[in-house]
């Protein structure tokens, strides 16, 4: 078992997977013999090909759209836009088309289709390169939405998505990407979908996050110990689909819950676990739930410290939802 960075793990997945099964291929902006932007398919080229690694032309709904068609012609197409702010031009092509084919067909035609992205904040990307806007995908029947925060998950989960028959939004948390280190297994493994993982147990708050906020989350919870508080932090790895069941008994648990998130805080995901615990756990709240997440604003270039949630506001956040008296 290897050591690896994030971006290590999600190349490695690429890797194994188009050993495996000759239908996979990579594709986008400077993904073939310049190894990506970040690097992610840096080596894939020379292994296995211009045919199966391949750049195109900067043209996001191009790239979307032929995927969809290698992917209706039994292909396991994996395009790659370099940043999620830049898939707007294609949006048309993933909601409109991608998402519907399965449906509108009766189950005749699938899509398995893997868009992979890096987004949000951590790299002075500025307003055009650190935007966080999963809900949007989440609001779409007919999409897979799913975003690891270590190695080991970036490896299973996207070694995952290449395998469904569904389209796939894999966003990247490009500010884990060389930042977050851990053990990843050789060769083959997948981790399920659906399935939130518990990375620190406690009885006294609940907080939920995933992607980069996920160790924002876990040193809040090591600094709210010296308060004497214990809280539980759920990464839910996968939007959708979204492991109800483990949300809901860690909440139920604790009685107190607070949502982390990058994204800006109107209708951002977090409003919808929100009311999901409004609607299924209200009578076990002993706080009102709470949100730390972005502001309603352009993502900012000089100000991205203060934009993007940290320990210290998770933290503030805690000792007022532990403090609450009704």
């Amino acid at each position: 078992m290897a050591t690896m960075t994030l971006i290590q793990a999600i190349t490695d997945a690429l890797r194994t997977e188009m050993r495996r099964n000759s239908d996979v291929v990579v594709f986008g902006e400077d993904v073939g013999r310049n190894g990506g932007v970040f690097r992610a398919t840096d080596g894939l080229q020379a292994e296995f090909g211009e045919e199966r690694v391949f750049d195109t032309p900067l043209c996001e709904s191009g790239i979307i759209g032929a995927a969809i068609g290698m992917a209706l012609y039994g292909m396991r197409p994996v395009p790659e836009i370099q940043f999620l702010d830049f898939i707007y031009p294609g949006f048309d092509q993933i909601v409109s088309e991608l998402a519907k084919f399965r449906y509108r067909s009766g189950g005749e035609y699938y899509a398995p289709v893997t868009i992979r992205t890096p987004y949000g904040g951590g790299i002075k990307g500025g307003h055009y390169h650190s935007q966080s806007t999963e809900s949007l995908f989440t609001h779409t029947a007919g999409l897979k939405v799913v975003i690891p925060s270590t190695p080991h998950d970036a490896k299973g989960l996207l070694i995952q998505s290449l395998r469904q028959d569904d389209p796939v939004l894999f966003l990247e948390p490009k500010a884990l990407y060389r930042k977050a280190k851990g053990e990843v297994p050789d060769g083959d493994y997948t981790v399920p979908f659906g399935q939130a993982a518990v990375r620190r147990e406690g009885k006294d708050v609940t907080l939920v996050a995933w992607g980069a906020m996920v160790p924002v989350c876990l040193e809040a919870a090591k600094r709210a110990e010296d308060d004497g508080i214990e809280c539980e932090v759920l990464d839910l790895r996968t939007l959708v689909p979204l492991d109800e069941h483990t949300f809901l008994e860690s909440v139920k648990k604790t009685g107190r819950l607070i949502v982390v998130h990058e994204a800006q805080r109107t209708s951002g995901f977090g409003g919808e676990l929100i009311a999901l615990a409004a609607e299924h756990a209200l009578e076990y709240l002993e706080a009102p739930c709470l949100r730390v997440t972005g502001f309603d604003t352009p993502f900012p270039y000089t100000l991205e410290d203060v934009y993007m949630p940290d320990a210290d506001r998770v933290l503030r956040a805690i000792l007022r939802t532990h403090r609450y008296v009704s």
